[in-house]
Parts: C-alpha cells; sequence; structure tokens
C-alpha cells in the first residue's frame, strides 16, 4: 500500500458543494449521525468556497437564507463538522476547509497554505504524520492530535509574480 497520495491536488477530492454534502449525508447515515439543515448548509458554503472559510465569513452567509443563523449556531454545526471529521480547522488562519475525504475515518493531515491567495491544499503524505508521531513518542511525549499547517506561496502565485 503507497504511502503517499496521488490526490494532493484539489481538484481531485470532493468539493462540489452538492457531492460535497451528499457524500457527508452518507457518511452520516453509515455512522448514525444526524446532519441537519443548518449543518448541511455550513458544509456546502465550506465546499463551495474552495479556499479556507472564517466562522464569521459562514455566518453571513448563512443569514441570507437562515434567520435562526447567530454565531452559537454556526459554531455548533462548526463543531460538529469537526468533530466527526468533515472539515478541518485549520487554526493559523482560524480558517475551516471542507475534509477531502468526508467518508473516511478522521485523520491527521498537514496543509500547505499560501499566504498570498489563502488556498489551503490538504497533503496527504502518511509518512509526513507517521514521522510526526514516532519522533514525539522518542522523546516520551504522547500525541494525542496533530495539526501541521505550512505557509509559503503556492505554485500559482509564484508563476504570476515570476511573470
Amino acid at each position: 500500500m503507497s504511502q503517499h497520495h496521488a490526490c494532493t491536488d484539489p481538484s481531485h477530492h470532493v468539493h462540489d458543494g452538492d457531492a460535497f454534502v451528499h457524500e457527508v449525508e452518507r457518511a452520516c447515515e453509515a455512522r448514525g449521525l444526524r446532519l441537519t439543515p443548518i449543518r448541511a448548509h455550513a458544509l456546502r458554503l465550506i465546499a463551495d468556497a474552495g479556499r479556507p472559510v472564517k466562522a464569521y465569513e459562514l455566518l453571513d452567509q448563512m443569514k441570507a437564507t437562515h434567520d435562526a443563523a447567530a454565531p452559537p449556531t454556526v459554531y455548533r454545526a462548526l463543531d460538529f463538522l469537526l468533530e466527526h471529521g468533515f472539515i478541518h480547522k485549520l487554526a493559523s488562519i482560524n480558517a475551516f476547509v471542507g475534509c477531502h475525504h468526508p467518508g473516511s475515518a478522521q485523520h491527521a493531515v498537514p496543509f500547505l497554505i499560501c499566504d498570498r491567495c489563502q488556498s489551503a491544499t490538504e497533503l496527504e503524505d502518511e509518512r509526513i504524520v507517521e514521522t510526526l508521531d514516532r519522533r514525539a513518542r522518542e522523546l516520551g511525549f504522547t500525541p494525542q492530535a496533530q495539526t501541521l499547517e505550512v505557509h509559503g506561496v503556492c505554485a500559482a502565485c509564484a508563476t504570476a509574480d515570476a511573470a
């Protein structure tokens, strides 16, 4: 089994809002979870954004169609989606992105975040995750969660700069 996935290209993943929500609905049904309309709407907005989205951006977008959209409601929806591995939180920029494999088990994934265009690429390389876990344990540290966010400039922005 290859440890490096060929799917680091964001276009390879489920990003269409409807397809993404459908995939999460199937995962919720299989796990006995309830995807409420508010949760589904937040999920669709995150998928449709195509970039990391901040909670208050979601709130503003949701207010247009849900009168009940308030900060606690949005944060509860985000907490549910995070808890079940349907989205990832990028702590360094305080934003959320859809998980490229919402039907799979929760997983630790490094992200490449462009400081110019704010794109985030889910870098699926189990070797990175395993190396961090192993080194932590070698130092007597018991890891409970991993979030690795690498900031820099994406290829598209670098190409635009060179032109």
